[in-house]
C-alpha cells in the first residue's frame, strides 16, 4: 500500500521539526523560576497560524510537544503533562481567537494570549496534580508577568518573520 502525502503534510513535518529543534535547544537553558521558559518554539506556531491557519498550527504545536518530549526523555512525566496541558489550552485559545470577526489578532496578540493561557493552565495543573500548597500562589504574579513579557517577545519575532516571508 502506497501512502500519498500532501504538500500540507510535508509543510507540517518541516515546521514541526523546526519547532522541535527550538524546543529541545531551549530545554537546555536554565530557568530563572520553575516553569519559566521563553517559549521560542511558539514563534513557529504563531507564524504557522498566521500563514497557514489554525489546523496546521494545532498539528505543529501538538506534535512538537509529543515528539519533543520523546526526544528529551520527559514523555508521560509530570513535565510532559504540564507541557501538553499548556499546549492544548493555548491551541484552543488560538483557535478561538481566529474565530473572532474581522482579521483576528496580531502576532503579538495571539502570542500573549497563548502564553498567558499556557502558563495559567500549567499553574493549575501543577497545583491540582502535584503541589497542593498555598505557597504556590506566590509564584503566580511572576509567572503571569513572565508570560506577558515572553509573549510579547515571541510575538515581535513572529511579526518580523511573517513580514519577511
Amino acid at each position: 500500500m502506497l501512502l500519498h502525502t500532501s504538500r500540507d503534510d510535508h509543510r507540517i513535518a518541516w515546521l514541526t521539526a523546526l519547532a522541535i529543534t527550538i524546543h529541545i535547544a531551549e530545554s537546555a537553558f536554565p530557568s530563572p523560576l520553575p516553569g519559566v521558559k521563553p517559549g521560542l518554539a511558539n514563534v513557529v506556531t504563531i507564524v504557522v497560524l498566521i500563514r497557514f491557519g489554525w489546523r496546521m498550527a494545532a498539528w505543529v504545536n501538538l506534535l512538537r510537544v509529543l515528539v519533543g518530549s520523546l526526544l528529551i526523555g520527559t514523555f508521560l512525566s509530570p513535565t510532559f503533562i504540564l507541557s501538553l496541558g499548556g499546549a492544548l489550552s493555548s491551541t484552543f485559545m488560538l483557535i478561538s481567537l481566529t474565530q473572532l470577526p474581522g482579521r483576528g489578532c496580531s502576532a503579538i496578540g495571539y502570542s500573549v494570549a497563548a502564553s498567558i493561557t499556557h502558563v495559567m493552565t500549567q499553574f493549575w495543573l501543577a497545583y491540582w496534580l502535584f503541589i497542593q500548597h498555598s505557597g504556590l500562589f506566590y509564584l503566580l504574579p511572576a509567572l503571569i508577568i513572565a508570560a506577558v513579557i515572553f509573549g510579547i517577545v515571541t510575538g515581535v519575532i513572529a511579526t518580523a518573520i511573517v513580514k519577511n516571508l
